[in-house]
């Protein structure tokens, strides 16, 4: 009784509306590639979001759910259309992609020569540096622009 009553008390363009939406949704038209392309990118979603905050603010709620049962199959068979749930679906995540870069490069085993520079190599193993004092004082002549001056 109360959706009948909702229904009375729209105005004839939403009820209109109405109509075009369960059409929509129940039917299953193809989406035009300009109207496609549009909707699948930032700027379409911004503006069905913006369309829909607009419905729920001024108009019947019930047209506001409606809207936002239209938006999610104009956006699936939008996505189908441009070829981006393809996309979606078939990129590999980061984790997959990690576990076949491993698979595919798996650890080395040691070589002759870094066996040999681990056993003999001094590297990290000699004494830290040590300065000596000494009485020789190095003689130098002064030079100023590449020449000397005597």
């Amino acid at each position: 009784m109360n959706f009948v009553n909702s229904l009375q008390s729209m105005p004839p363009l939403e009820i209109a509306a109405v109509v075009v939406f369960i059409l929509y949704i129940i039917f299953p038209f193809n989406t035009p590639e300009f109207v496609a392309s549009s909707v699948d990118s930032p700027l379409g979603m911004i503006i069905l979001f913006c369309v829909a905050v607009y419905l729920f603010m001024n108009a019947n709620p019930l047209l506001g759910v409606l809207y936002i049962f239209v938006v999610y199959e104009l956006l699936r068979r939008s996505g189908q259309f441009t070829g981006r749930v393809a996309m979606v679906q078939y990129t590999p995540s980061q984790e997959n992609k990690d576990a076949e870069l491993k698979k595919m490069n798996p650890p080395q085993p040691k070589t002759l020569e870094e066996d040999m520079v681990e056993l003999r190599g001094p590297i990290g193993r000699t004494p830290p540096t040590q300065y000596m004092d000494s009485n020789f004082k190095p003689v130098a002549d002064k030079i100023i622009s590449g020449a000397s001056m005597v």
